[in-house]
């Protein structure tokens, strides 16, 4: 069985991206995320623990996570999550890795600008049934659409 997850937090490491012998793409990165709750008593911000994540990306998602994440940016990262206990030498512990499914910019806390990637083909293609609208696809923009109903196109007005 596997368990999803969407987790929301810092980027704490560099990613590192590798590509295996076999070509396999791979970027992977630590994640810190923790709770933030207003204490009344001191009438202040106060940070809960923090949990430590290890997120793993493959495909064309790992290079695109390459090119787009840095340390230190606050993310979302969607994925199917997997706990395991280890043992070393003389420690033990837990390790929480999630395989994204999806990764991106917290728009919470900045903005962000998109970049459609254009494959090539044969290389890492998305399904059919993926498809987002491409400059080549034809979509009439508000202009177009007021001249074809001859109306002029009004602008918006702040409030």
């Amino acid at each position: 069985m596997t368990d999803s997850i969407t987790i929301t937090g810092f980027v704490a490491t560099p990613p590192r991206h590798v590509v295996t012998e076999a070509g396999l793409k791979i970027t992977s990165f630590r994640l810190a995320s923790n709770q933030r709750r207003f204490d009344r008593q001191q009438n202040q911000w106060v940070d809960g623990e923090t949990n430590w994540y290890t997120v793993s990306t493959f495909r064309q998602l790992a290079e695109n996570a390459a090119n787009s994440v840095k340390k230190g940016e606050r993310v979302i990262v969607t994925g199917r999550v997997r706990i395991r206990d280890w043992t070393g030498e003389q420690k033990s512990g837990t390790t929480i890795e999630v395989e994204a499914d999806a990764l991106g910019h917290d728009l919470t806390w900045g903005q962000s600008t998109f970049a459609r990637r254009i494959s090539e083909p044969g290389r890492d293609e998305a399904p059919a049934s993926d498809h987002a609208p491409s400059d080549s696809d034809e979509f009439p923009s508000a202009e177009d659409e007021a001249t074809e109903r001859s109306e002029p196109l009004v602008a918006a007005t702040p409030f």
